[in-house]
């Protein structure tokens, strides 16, 4: 059984991109599904100085941790038209630790804001970087309009829940 881990690229207990996450996976029939919560992996702001000092220990466990799993699926948060300062922050050690962050495994990655344009500027800054930083993304899945598209754990917007759906199928397929 392949396994999948999944989180949203933000250290916020409500979490729009958490929800967006929790409903894409619901779709992984037949994978083992590991929902991780940032929150539990943030740290002190890099720098070189304190990387002298050795890199946060949650963070290696973390880092072994992603070489475990077969695929990834990521909805990130845009702040200001980039990443969450604190996911961003944690990526920032963790390339350090290994620069293929991803471990080169496939991604679906993922993005909504409340906002029409759905987190467009940090899926688009990720599509570009992320394979820098080991990963495969395969599919990609904006949902606009958070608040409008998505009710009580599901996507309502019928036209973006199919989308999603079309997307979730193509990157099981994509695995086998």
């Amino acid at each position: 059984m392949k396994k999948i881990v999944a989180f949203s690229g933000s250290t916020s207990s409500t979490s729009i991109n958490k929800k967006l996450v929790e409903y894409a996976v619901s779709h992984f029939e037949n994978f083992e599904v590991t929902l991780l919560d940032m929150r539990d992996y943030t740290a002190e702001l890099f720098s070189v100085d304190k990387e002298k000092n050795g890199f946060p220990k949650h963070l290696i466990e973390l880092s072994n941790q992603f070489k475990t799993y077969d695929a990834f699926v990521i909805s990130l948060a845009e702040h200001n038209g980039s990443y969450a300062a604190a996911y961003k922050n944690t990526i920032d050690w963790l390339s350090r630790i290994d620069r293929a962050v991803f471990a080169n495994k496939p991604m679906l990655l993922m993005a909504t804001s409340p906002s029409g344009r759905g987190g467009a500027n940090v899926l688009e800054a990720a599509k570009m970087y992320y394979p820098a930083l080991g990963a495969d993304v395969r599919v990609s899945f904006s949902l606009p309009n958070f608040y409008e598209s998505f009710d009580k754990g599901i996507i309502v917007n019928k036209e973006k829940d199919i989308e999603l759906k079309n997307a979730v199928t193509i990157f099981i397929d994509s695995l086998k």
